[in-house]
């Protein structure tokens, strides 16, 4: 179907990736993983035309279609919604066009007759007379409300558009499908909805992603940018990340034979099809890893931070009382009656439609910048110490300050190598310690927040989306901490994989009120009573 042969990019003395040989083919869904900076989506905007390779050629089946979810959001803006979707599928979209162009001439001419006629069969072939109504279920399935459907692109925020732009990428079931990151901004049920309709898609998909459940539920195989090379796996992100640990660990036991070697990759191997029959595309990820090469597995380049959790002192049976609390943002109530109380080793997951009011919730439980509720209380015990990681984190370095001076101010020991192991723990060493704190990337910047919270021992970690930013090695290596992590911990995080590992309960927020579980994420999701409380919870509340 997609072809790639003898690529490579290289921008100066960099290489990117060099020799690169790959063919994507029919019914299966590549995921495309690489460290940060690593080309994952430059390869995409390669595959998709957008720019040149420095050597080699992409090559295409003969009339397939390709569609590409696009980035920029104000392309579209003197579009209609509708007309944005179909202009996923631009034949279609054109003879549309050219038809409605005829029908409107004042002096329709034979001629015109003729091209109408001829436009028509087009049109008719390509199913363009339900395009409308193809095109509005899409909407609906994504999340966008029938009244917005005739509105203009400008007309709509950020989260809208991104959804529109994703349903004009899988509009009119293109062969060739690449999504740079398809998962951002959705809510879980949109991404469980976009989960299944790319399981049961039966063309080529390719897909850079951050989120690993994502990656595990619609991945046949793993397309890895490591080693200046792109390396093609059968099974999913989990299947690719544990057999590459597995090659590590025996790369560094030399004193193991091949033959045991050989056999624990096997057993490996069996297992993993084994469990793929729980797999949304069972059949084929299951056929593909009995076909697995033993060969193909290879440790990873790639470096994991060091990310371990401490307590400087155990917490008290009184952590936090939350008493009717509520909060407002200039006319817009973000929550009220919010009613609970945080037990020892609680790890609670807080969800909302509007990510704001999270946000403020837990500005408001950290005292950060002086941030109040309008009204309510809050009670914390006197043995808590509380660690905050924020989301909006720009006022944390707006400083002229190198690394090792920014995190000295959290800290009371001063001496630079004990502040520069904390550092090298986020995988900061050498020369970039001396980096300038206020011209970090947002993964940098979030990485030095970590090593902040990691100094400072607390026993309640209040985390507000920790995961962004961060490329699939932190996430990981972050996941793994919070599970073995003893204390308390308050976070939000779009990471599916990330919530349903550590959450042990969830807690959802609303201007009507709050839903209170004791379950895991994925229960949740999935509990009749759960979706009854919320649709009552957004009732009436504007999407």
């Amino acid at each position: 179907m997609l072809t790639v042969s003898n690529l490579s990019l290289q921008f100066g003395k960099r290489v990117l990736f060099d020799d690169v040989n790959i063919k994507f083919t029919q019914g299966n869904c590549y995921g495309v993983i690489g460290a940060n900076g690593a080309g994952k989506s430059t390869f995409l905007k390669i595959l998709s035309g957008e720019i040149e390779s420095t050597t080699g050629s992409i090559s295409i089946e003969k009339d397939a279609r390709m569609t590409v979810l696009k980035q920029d959001h104000f392309a579209y803006d003197d579009f209609t919604v509708l007309n944005t979707v179909i202009m996923g599928h631009e034949q279609l979209y054109n003879t549309k066009k050219e038809l409605d162009e005829i029908y409107l001439k004042p002096d329709f001419s034979d001629a015109d007759g003729l091209r109408a006629g001829e436009l028509n069969e087009q049109f008719e072939e390509m199913n363009g007379w339900n395009a409308e109504s193809d095109a509005a279920t899409l909407l609906s399935n994504l999340g966008v409300v029938e009244a917005d459907h005739h509105k203009t692109m400008g007309e709509l925020n950020t989260n809208q558009k991104v959804r529109i732009l994703l349903a004009q990428a899988l509009y009119g079931n293109p062969d060739i499908l690449i999504l740079d990151e398809p998962t951002n901004d959705l809510d879980a049920e949109t991404i469980m909805w976009l989960e299944d309709f790319l399981a049961d898609f039966r063309n080529t998909v390719i897909v850079v992603s951050h989120d690993r459940h994502f990656l595990d539920a619609v991945c046949t195989h793993i397309a890895d940018v490591d080693h200046k090379k792109i390396n093609l796996h059968s099974g999913n992100y989990t299947f690719w990340y544990e057999s590459s640990q597995l090659a590590s660990r025996q790369m560094a036991d030399k004193n193991k034979k091949n033959e045991q070697k050989r056999k624990e990759l096997l057993d490996f191997i069996q297992r993993f099809s084994a469990n793929a029959s729980k797999a949304k595309q069972a059949t084929s990820r299951k056929k593909a890893l009995e076909k697995l090469d033993i060969s193909e597995i290879m440790p990873s380049s790639r470096r994991y931070p060091g990310i371990v959790f401490k307590q400087t002192r155990e917490v008290g049976n009184q952590i936090l009382t939350v008493d009717n609390l509520k909060k407002s943002l200039g006319d817009e109530l973000l929550f009220d009656k919010l009613n609970f109380t945080i037990e020892k080793g609680d790890k609670i997951a807080f969800r909302s439609r509007n990510s704001l009011a999270v946000t403020k919730l837990f500005q408001i439980l950290a005292d950060d910048n002086g941030e109040k509720a309008d009204e309510g209380d809050i009670d914390w015990g006197v043995t808590v110490t509380k660690s905050y990681l924020p989301n909006e984190n720009s006022s944390y370095f707006d400083m002229d300050l190198n690394l090792v001076d920014w995190l000295r101010q959290y800290s009371e020991e001063k001496d630079e190598t004990f502040i520069r192991g904390f550092l090298g723990r986020m995988l900061f060493s050498g020369e970039e310690t001396q980096k300038e704190c206020n011209v970090l990337s947002g993964g940098e910047k979030v990485r030095c927040l970590m090593s902040k919270i990691m100094l400072e021992e607390g026993n309640v970690l209040i985390l507000d989306e920790p995961t962004s930013h961060l490329d699939l090695e932190s996430i990981t290596k972050l996941n793994e901490a919070l599970v073995e992590y003893p204390g308390t911990v308050l976070f939000t995080s779009h990471d599916h994989q990330f919530t349903q590992t550590v959450a042990t309960r969830i807690i959802e927020i609303a201007p009507n009120g709050m839903i209170d579980k004791m379950m895991e994420y994925d229960e949740y999701l999935q509990d009749p009573l759960s979706k009854e409380q919320r649709i009552e919870l957004y009732d009436g509340v504007k999407a």
